[in-house]
């Protein structure tokens, strides 16, 4: 990937694991953040970061972008739509050297299966509004590509982990819950996972839609269980759904029961994920104590 050029918007836990991965091969890597103490700090470490808060166009993005190769966008819809589209959307398309855009979305727009297994065909159905907006976004992105001629690819995100996100994190600061509702799944991945699937998606680009997530579905209270064993601690209680005290966002993540088949990433990309199941993940980062980041 020597000669790629790749500029994030959004330098944040997902952005900056991808930036950090390609950075040794790149030709250069920038990106935006929102507070200049973390665009500096991001300089110093050889990123070339912009601030851009959403509101307004970001001083010295347009320039960084007139030379970028590929594109990462993970910053989500506001109120009025994309901010990237619509304080940056010109200048995006004005990029003489572009190659590829990536769109990081979520395996939220399906709604509800009933825990059983989809993929990439299965029509999304989102039961919240912002899940619903989401899906605009990505076809606003589909269709920036159709007009500019370049492949945008569109990555539906499972429940993101790795170095300080996890559970063993939750444990440790009291913070962690076993929520039960009979039935119910999530996949998740692995940050790490996430950097190697978007590597591969941007070395072959494609307008394609793609699920990045691992390859065993499973409840969640089960994986905060085997991060309590790992950490050889008592795993909290098991609360009924119906009685959990969550808040409105936290709630709205256990009316999806799904299982999401990866199989697109893995014979499409050649993707190979390093943590298959959560219990790799977690073993890995207790393990090699990288779990707190």
């Amino acid at each position: 990937m020597s000669a790629i050029r790749l500029f994030v918007f959004g330098l944040g836990y997902t952005g900056l694991a991808f930036a950090r991965s390609v950075q040794g091969d790149a030709a250069w890597v920038g990106g935006t953040v929102r507070s200049p103490d973390k665009a500096a700090k991001l300089r110093a470490e050889g990123i070339g970061a912009h601030v851009f808060d959403g509101g307004r166009p970001g001083e010295g993005v347009a320039a960084a972008l007139s030379g970028a190769t590929h594109i990462l966008l993970t910053i989500s819809q506001g109120e009025g739509g994309d901010p990237v589209l619509a304080h940056h959307g010109d200048d995006i398309a004005a990029s003489p050297d572009l190659e590829w855009i990536g769109y990081l979305s979520t395996v939220g727009v399906y709604g509800d299966h009933g825990g059983a297994w989809i993929d990439e065909e299965t029509p999304p159905d989102p039961r919240v509004p912002r899940t619903a907006a989401r899906i605009g976004v990505e076809q606003a992105w589909m269709a920036f590509g159709r007009r500019r001629d370049v492949p945008v690819g569109v990555f539906r995100l499972a429940g993101i982990y790795g170095p300080g996100r996890n559970p063993l994190v939750k444990l440790a600061d009291g913070t962690a819950h076993r929520i039960v509702k009979p039935g119910q799944v999530f996949n998740r991945i692995h940050v790490a996972d996430i950097a190697a699937t978007l590597r591969a998606a941007a070395a072959r680009p494609a307008a394609r839609l793609y699920n990045v997530a691992d390859d065993e579905p499973a409840p969640p209270q089960d994986v905060v269980a085997y991060a309590a064993d790992l950490m050889g601690v008592a795993p909290p209680p098991e609360a009924p759904f119906a009685e959990a005290d969550l808040s409105p966002m936290a709630r709205s993540f256990y009316e999806g029961n799904r299982r999401i088949s990866n199989r697109r990433i893995r014979e499409e990309l050649g993707v190979h994920l390093a943590y298959p199941t959560y219990r790799d993940g977690l073993s890995a980062l207790w393990r090699e104590g990288t779990w707190q980041g």
